[in-house]
């Protein structure tokens, strides 16, 4: 035996201390609170090691309180006591310890709550202001201090489900500081990713019923879940003028070239499109105008300056590059599937009709716009998001002097949009979206970015979300990507995102008082996406009018889906 007091002796007297300190006029609450199950080993700055009684930690596994029952578990909290007040940390990891019966812990502070009289804890906040030393007890945390950390102050928030072990504590997200820092949600196929991004973005609906949100669907899922307090659109209803988008873009749409081609082919295209913009009748009442500007033109026109350029040159040869972006431009006009960016009906000024549409101003009660690009050629769906996007930011700059109207952006499959890799395609959408997560706190712009694959995400992207919503992940490149992503303080949570069970996540960033692992609460089958797995087995028993089936498919097949 060493000198050193063993830790079964250090917790006996620490047990009888905590029975007798309060005296005649100790309070139950006092008398009844759990024993210590260990003691502080060593201090660090975000976090700590602490050394725990294996033989305590089993004995409380069978406690009527679920929160005491997790104690010591990988995930669960801990609390110490500092002068009057407790100090609230996170087990990260576990491993045995030297001496026999005894865990050794890693973990990572929380923060710190008040000590009331009875013992108990209050007035929890994020931080620490002092720290333990070493030999400090280490003490479960109830389901009420778990109750007293997570209470909701009255800053506006919204209620997506239960806080993990307890099945009454609700977990919340805070509105205002989710939004204003943007947020991610993440998660693998499966995992009830869609379910619960419509259950946040209803929540957020029924406490802001004049807000403004555009969602970008591009698998036509969420229509189903907001028809009743959305405006849906798609290809049939969009309405996209053309003459919005700017000069990349239209690059993007209209040259088929590379390299040295592609730079000749844009220098005309400049030159013809700025042409046509000034010579639309409205441009005059703008001032100099750009070949930017969102200003109505003909197609007819950019048709007939290239025409005319084109009969200006002296070689034939020189009129190739002319004559691509004629055949590029003849081919958009003439293909039904661009009808609702490249119709003849969009030259008229419908600009502002078509941002309040977009934008919900006002909402009518019906806040969110679900933008259905499932239809949309994929050679454009860039683009469209593109316009979609920079319309949010650019309205947010110009409007900068106007009663202020925040608008939130929500961009399903975000890793198509803002890849990794820096040279693939659809740069005009990568160069917005990558502008509104470092500059849309500053306008009023929030961007919400869902997405399965998170290792794909370009990395400044996701470094920009504030609160990072992750639920099962199980693709170690995507853990490890979150894992750089979130606050040291949600280390021990990260861990268990292999082992979440489908609708669970782990809540860390700007949206919380401290991570929390929260099951969402069950969504009405109305208000679900039509993203539910198929049943196989089911369906495969089943069969009759396979024909009247096949040419339905195909009528809609073949018309685009009319």
């Amino acid at each position: 035996m060493n000198d050193q007091p063993s830790l079964r002796h250090f917790l006996d007297e620490m047990s009888n201390y905590t029975e007798s300190e309060g005296g005649a006029g100790a309070s139950s609450a006092s008398r009844d609170a759990c024993p210590p199950i260990g003691q502080v080993l060593e201090i660090a700055g975000s976090g700590s090691r602490v050394v725990m009684d294996a033989a305590r930690l089993l004995e409380l596994q069978a406690h009527g309180d679920p929160s005491i029952a997790m104690s010591g578990q990988v995930g669960s909290q801990v609390k110490m006591k500092v002068a009057n007040s407790w100090l609230v940390a996170n087990v990260r990891t576990l491993r045995a310890g030297d001496e026999p019966g005894t865990v050794v812990a890693n973990v990572d502070f929380l923060g710190e709550g008040t000590q009331r009289s009875g013992g108990g804890l209050s007035g929890f906040r994020r931080g620490v202001t002092r720290y333990p030393i070493p030999g400090q007890a280490i003490l479960p945390v109830t389901t009420e201090d778990m109750r007293a950390i997570f209470a909701a102050d009255d800053s506006p928030h919204v209620e997506i489900g239960t806080v993990y072990p307890t099945d009454d504590i609700r977990g919340t997200l805070y509105v205002d500081p989710m939004l204003s820092k943007h947020f991610a949600i993440l998660g693998s196929t499966g995992t009830g990713k869609s379910t619960s991004v419509a259950l946040i973005l209803h929540r957020i609906s029924e406490l802001s019923p004049e807000g403004h949100i555009v969602m970008i669907d591009p698998h036509g899922e969420y229509s189903a879940a907001f028809k009743s307090c959305g405006e849906l659109f798609n290809v049939d209803n969009l309405q996209l003028p053309y003459w919005l988008l700017n000069f990349e873009e239209h690059c993007e749409v209209m040259l088929t070239t590379d390299g040295a081609e592609r730079q000749r082919d844009a220098d005309i295209l400049a030159k013809c499109l700025l042409s046509a913009r000034t010579k639309s009748k409205s441009s005059e009442q703008f001032g100099k105008v750009t070949v930017d500007s969102p200003i109505p033109y003909l197609l007819t026109d950019l048709n007939q300056i290239l025409v005319a350029e084109m009969g200006k040159l002296d070689r034939a040869g020189d009129t190739t590059p002319y004559q691509r972006l004629k055949n590029k431009l003849d081919e958009l006009r003439a293909d039904p599937r661009y009808n609702f960016m490249f119709s003849g009906m969009l030259v008229s000024d419908t600009m502002g009709s078509f941002i309040a549409k977009l934008f919900r101003l006002p909402s009518h009660g019906r806040p969110i716009s679900i933008v259905d690009v499932s239809g949309v050629p994929s050679e454009v769906t860039s683009v469209v998001v593109s316009v979609l996007a920079r319309m949010v930011f650019d309205y947010a700059i110009w409007s900068r002097t106007e009663a202020q109207r925040p608008l939130l952006l929500v961009c399903e499959e975000a890793h198509r949009y803002v890849p990794k890799d820096e040279h693939a395609g659809g740069q005009a959408v990568r160069k917005i979206l990558e502008r509104i997560a470092k500059e849309g706190r500053k306008y009023g712009v929030s961007l919400g970015l869902i997405t399965q694959r998170p290792s794909d995400l370009a990395e400044g992207v996701l470094s920009q979300c504030g609160t990072i919503i992750s639920m099962r992940l199980n693709n170690d490149r995507d853990q490890a990507c979150v894992r750089a992503a979130m606050p040291e303080g949600a280390r021990g949570f990260l861990d268990a995102i292999p082992a979440l069970r489908n609708r669970e996540c782990i809540v860390c960033g700007e949206g919380v008082a401290i991570p929390i692992r929260v099951r969402f609460d069950d969504l009405e089958p109305e208000r679900r996406p039509a993203s539910s797995d198929p049943s196989f087995a089911a369906a495969w028993r089943e069969t009759g009018d396979e024909e009247g089936i096949i040419q339905r498919t195909v009528r809609r097949w073949r018309g685009h889906g009319k």
